[in-house]
């Protein structure tokens, strides 16, 4: 069997988490199955911990402690390794930011702004600005440098699977000059023809669907169940209880139904681009 990758644990605080939980794993003579035994998380998991790409839930921190009998050693970290992971992220949103990661498919509805994940440089500091006024310049650029490295799973040709759904206001009632509307509305073009999003618009007269004003995202994954959040300019909330997420799903599929179809919202989205690029903008 081929040797295990060794981990750099001077590289972040939650690499020197997953490399110490590793070496304290393979010291006490166990395996992966071994250790979360009694537990309710799988091999995968605790795998993804130990290499620095998901964060230790404390209720498995604890299972670990009686497992490698740490003393609590894990349970106590996992406050640093929270923190650490947080970066420039809202606290609220940091696990969001980090399930992204895993998600098979991402499903987002927004009726006032375009989603974190589409958006270019201009159209976040517009945002951040507008919500955060006296953040200093430097916050501002952390949270900018973050909020685009997000879009980074795009790189990947076939996951996740991102659908997303506009209100028409969101593109003809721009929050940046024109010219930087058009370089915005440009990119979600450009993604779409790529066929790494599928963009729908809703119109202005389109009949009022439950949780209209609500944001929503949805994610799933190929070992965990699916999530769902919603948020405000500052607070946030996911939900993970299975019966919750699908009724919020449903008022979901419901705005999706009530829509423009793709093909059409993606031509609706170059023309408002094409009016802004020769100022012939529509309200």
């Amino acid at each position: 069997m081929a040797a295990s990758k060794d981990i750099d644990g001077s590289e972040s605080v939650p690499a020197f988490y997953g490399k110490e939980l590793r070496w304290r794993r393979e010291e006490a003579g166990l395996t992966l199955q071994q250790t979360v035994e009694g537990s309710f998380y799988g091999v995968s998991y605790l795998s993804e911990i130990e290499r620095a790409q998901r964060r230790m839930p404390v209720d498995l921190a604890r299972h670990v402690d009686q497992v490698l009998r740490t003393d609590g050693f894990f349970e106590r970290r996992c406050e640093d390794v929270r923190k650490a992971r947080k970066g420039a992220h809202a606290e609220y949103f940091a696990p969001v930011a980090e399930a992204e990661t895993r998600a098979r498919a991402i499903e987002e509805w927004n009726s006032a702004l375009i989603p974190g994940l589409l958006q270019t440089e201009s159209y976040a500091r517009a945002v951040i600005r507008s919500t955060h006024s006296l953040d200093l310049k430097e916050e501002v650029d952390a949270k900018i440098s973050q909020r685009l490295g997000r879009a980074k799973l795009f790189d990947d040709p076939k996951k996740p699977e991102y659908w997303v759904i506009l209100h028409e206001s969101v593109i003809r009632e721009p929050i940046l000059p024109p010219a930087e509307m058009v370089e915005q509305l440009d990119r979600i073009a450009a993604l779409a023809d790529r066929n790494r999003i599928v963009p729908q618009l809703m119109l202005w007269n389109a009949p009022t669907r439950p949780f209209m004003e609500l944001s929503l995202l949805f994610m799933e994954f190929d070992d965990e169940p699916p999530l769902m959040y919603t948020e405000g300019p500052y607070h946030g909330q996911t939900i993970d209880d299975p019966a919750l997420v699908r009724q919020y799903r449903k008022a979901y599929d419901l705005l999706r139904a009530a829509a423009l179809p793709p093909e059409a919202s993606l031509a609706r989205i170059k023309d408002a681009a094409e009016d802004y690029r020769n100022g012939n903008q529509q309200h």
